[in-house]
């Protein structure tokens, strides 16, 4: 078959990617897991490869290792080149990175020590801290493609406002992150760098759009990541990867610098938030990233620094087991009763909470993604040349052109949901809701095709916070329902994909919701409720 034009412009990416693997720390032929061994994720420490101490630097929190830099037990050189040589296993094994920056991590790591030396002091809060960063968010100098080949030519201008933030800091870059194809996947694969896969089971998707983290993550390729969420970007892929991740209300931190198609498509805004391994953690990167007041240059940014907040006393969870439009899987069932059973038990008070119209939320929100019927994407996707992958075409199809009339009016309808959502929460005197992420864990590849148990809180607007059960399925405790009778074609869909082999080994996942700008009040009670959780 004759190469097609596109298949020689995404070369040099292809190339970069390969070269950019320092090949003395891939695992040698025997160490590689065979096809059939589908979860990896103890790979590190059964492969011989990373010492005993490179595992307990890649197995720390951030905020631990900050510690242990500033109290000159480690140095950041050992730090990055730990995560660095966790990564390579990590991109053999799931494909998750589109380029390592081992030459710029490594030189960075290198004065970081040095000021250390010198001074005895860190330079900041992520002193020292590797993170991995999805591809589209802006690396000066670096192309930033977005998952389409007609931009593999495309070089960030500068760094992303984000990246500067996390730079002062004193956090290292040291890789970049797989996303799908137009970004409109709750999967992670395009035509210039494949397909990413699961680390705890390989014929599994490691969601999307921020697949490429997820993996990272999920396998402790990095100490944070950063991913962003339009649909629930960052929330999949914690969730099906069993890590750690928030997406925040909107305007809370900067988005300057990130490359997108259909910039400029306000009505349902994209975040950019944290992935990682802790929920400490995540307060850590927030804190870090505000404190800067980063509205100061980005200043459509609501000018909030983040506050410490002491978990309340007493809070109500409401517990949303289905979104009344597709039944979640029987893992996700078990995991949710598992956790009102617990928290009741501990004394939090649990009440069932029963949506509020999320089919009417999502017949608004579908159209303001794509408001020019996908105009914009296709025309990128055309100017290549490049095939349409089947979740691209699924996800443009929502689309429809509306008119500017047309585009108010659901502008409209979006507030007049939220007022009603938000008043729905205080009238029943819940805080917090505590649901699922996805219809099940994480689905196969190819496959996510449901968004409403994310996308509904980025039309509410209301930060989650994802963060693991503990639970993974159970061949035995999760056993197909034979008695259901799916209640439309959507459900139906969903529900025969689920059979319990299928899924072996794949992370339960709890989805924890707060309200509008309730930022800081979320993570703290996410806290209270894993503590509380980990201890049943």
């Amino acid at each position: 078959m004759a190469i097609q034009a596109w298949q020689e412009d995404i070369k040099e990416c292809q190339s970069i990617q390969e070269n950019s693997v320092n090949k003395e720390w891939l695992l040698p032929a025997d160490k590689v897991p065979s096809a059939e061994q589908l979860n990896v994720i103890d790979v590190p420490k059964t492969c011989g490869l990373l010492t005993a101490k490179e595992l307990e630097i890649t197995e720390t929190s951030a905020g631990d290792m900050v510690k242990k830099m500033a109290a000159g037990e480690w140095t950041a050189t050992e730090v990055v080149t730990s995560f660095l040589k966790r990564a390579t296993i990590g991109q053999q094994l799931l494909n998750f990175a589109t380029e390592f920056m081992t030459e710029d991590a490594l030189t960075r790591a290198a004065e970081l020590d040095a000021h250390f030396k010198t001074t005895g002091k860190i330079v900041g809060p992520l002193h020292g801290v590797p993170i991995s960063v999805k591809e589209h968010v802006g690396i000066k100098g670096r192309i930033c493609h977005t998952g389409y080949v007609a931009w593999v030519k495309n070089i960030a201008p500068e760094d992303a406002l984000l990246v500067k933030l996390l730079k002062n800091a004193g956090a290292i870059f040291h890789v970049r992150t797989n996303e799908p194809q137009s970004l409109m996947h709750l999967d992670c694969t395009n035509n210039i760098h494949g397909t990413t896969v699961n680390p705890w089971n390989r014929k599994l998707s490691p969601g999307g759009s921020s697949g490429g983290e997820g993996a990272s993550l999920g396998f402790k390729c990095a100490a944070l990541g950063i991913g962003t969420d339009i649909g629930g970007s960052i929330r999949a892929p914690a969730a099906f990867c069993g890590s750690y991740g928030f997406r925040p209300t909107a305007l809370r931190n900067p988005y300057k610098g990130v490359i997108l198609a259909g910039d400029g498509q306000e009505s349902i805004k994209c975040v950019i938030g944290p992935l990682s391994n802790s929920l400490s953690d995540i307060e850590l990167f927030q804190s870090t990233v505000l404190d800067q007041e980063p509205w100061d240059e980005e200043t459509s940014l609501v000018p909030l620094p983040w506050k410490e907040v002491t978990p309340a006393k007493e809070f109500t969870v409401g517990i949303l087991r289905d979104d009344g439009i597709v039944r979640p899987h029987p893992p996700i069932t078990r995991g949710l009763e598992h956790a009102a059973q617990v928290l009741k038990a501990a004394g939090v008070k649990v009440v069932e909470w029963e949506p509020v119209d999320h089919s009417v939320g999502w017949e608004i929100v579908k159209p303001l993604y794509f408001p020019d019927a996908g105009a914009c994407q296709r025309s990128i996707l055309e100017e290549s040349g490049e095939p349409i992958m089947p979740l691209t075409q699924w996800a443009l199809d929502y689309g429809r052109q509306l008119t500017v009339t047309e585009n108010w009016d659901l502008n409209v309808q979006r507030e007049e949901y939220r007022a009603r959502y938000h008043a729905a929460m205080k009238e029943r005197g819940v805080d917090f809701i505590l649901c699922p992420t996805y219809v099940g864990v994480a689905a196969e590849l190819g496959t996510p095709q449901y968004w409403v148990y994310t996308a509904i809180w980025n039309i509410l607007d209301q930060p989650a916070v994802i963060f693991p059960s503990g639970l993974h399925v159970d061949q035995e405790l999760d056993k197909i329902e034979t008695d259901y009778k799916p209640r439309s074609d959507v459900d139906k869909r969903e529900y025969e994909r689920y059979a319990p082999e299928k899924f072996v080994d794949a992370p339960i996942a709890y989805q924890l919701v707060g309200k509008h700008y309730k930022d800081e009040e979320t993570i703290a009670a996410a806290k209270v409720i894993e503590e509380i959780l980990k201890k049943a």
